[in-house]
């Protein structure tokens, strides 16, 4: 347990550069303390006391502002910095050396059950707002841009970015040039998708009324 706590310890000494002593992260970090206590509402949680592993979680989460299901696995030397915000959903896994800013959701999509949070591999960094949603995996070493929206798997080493959050580079190569200018609009979209439904519903509408003139 001491040697994990170590390790916590140092992936915020050696990531975050406004990090003072361990001493001071270990008694003001917020985003430490939501991983230290959830260590042991973990263990509860497996071990078949969930309503005190659940209590927990709620009450790190009214003190530190990061809410993190007992389920979840969370790996050795992860860094949640600033933290307020962060969600992690139940069947969320978090690998070792993996970094998390505010505002941050790991979640489902409403639409899965069983395993429905997405996986991280190891030394994933998530930035600020980012919202990575559904049971995919994010591979190792890979980078999610701040506010990004995450809907499906993302491969090692790649950096992904906007919303729908799509892969710019891997291994440090630029796969595609952004284009800017040329974004699709999704009302002009939808509004065109309602055009085309309006002008088929008159469409049966006109043939019913030539079926009723006939009779």
């Amino acid at each position: 347990m001491f040697e994990g706590l170590k390790q916590d310890i140092n992936a915020v000494k050696e990531r975050d550069p406004a990090a003072p002593s361990s001493l001071q992260i270990l008694l003001i970090y917020s985003g430490l303390h939501a991983i230290m206590w959830h260590r042991p509402a973990y263990w509860l949680w497996n071990h078949g006391h969930r309503f005190l592993a659940r209590a927990i979680s709620q009450i790190v989460r009214n003190r530190t502002g990061v809410e993190i299901h007992p389920a979840a696995k969370i790996g050795r030397g992860v860094l949640i910095d600033h933290g307020m915000g962060v969600v992690i959903g139940e069947t969320a896994e978090v690998g070792d050396g993996c970094t998390i800013y505010q505002g941050v959701t790991l979640g489902g999509t409403g639409k899965e059950s069983g395993k429905r949070h997405p996986t991280l591999g190891k030394n994933v960094t998530v930035g600020c707002g980012a919202k990575v949603l559904g049971p995919f995996s994010v591979g190792d070493g890979a980078k999610i841009a701040a506010n990004a929206v995450v809907l499906s798997e993302i491969p090692e080493y790649a950096t992904a970015v906007g919303v729908p959050a799509r892969v710019v580079r891997q291994y440090g190569r630029r796969l595609e040039q952004l284009d800017q200018v040329h974004i699709p609009d999704p009302v002009s979209q939808e509004f065109c998708r309602l055009q085309m439904e309006n002008d088929r519903l008159q469409m049966e509408i006109n043939e019913l009324h030539k079926l009723h003139e006939k009779e």
